[in-house]
């Protein structure tokens, strides 16, 4: 039977990542912390990788911060052409 997936806070995952540069040893940091190392070192990836935003939360995609920006402005564009369409469809209604 497999070990059910064991599930880390944001705040302890940080944690341990700045413990692990400032003892410059990753394997001895998870040693001591019950961690498989691959978490840590995937961690190490993305945070150099995508920075602030690498810990996003369940189903929240890992983006860059120009990612992000991009993601913004294309959920405004879709709201603003939202609006704009509505009185063209009321216009049908009423010809």
């Amino acid at each position: 039977m497999s070990k059910p997936k064991r599930e880390y806070t944001i705040e302890f995952e940080q944690n341990a990542m700045e413990l692990s540069y400032a003892r410059g040893y990753a394997a001895e940091v998870c040693r001591e912390l019950g961690l498989n190392p691959s978490v840590l070192g995937r961690r190490r990836r993305e945070a150099k990788k995508y920075g602030k935003n690498s810990f996003p939360g369940k189903g929240n995609p890992k983006l860059t911060e120009e990612q992000r920006k991009i993601a913004e402005l294309k959920k405004r564009l879709r709201d603003v052409e939202i609006e704009r369409n509505i009185p063209k469809k009321a216009i049908d209604i009423f010809s």
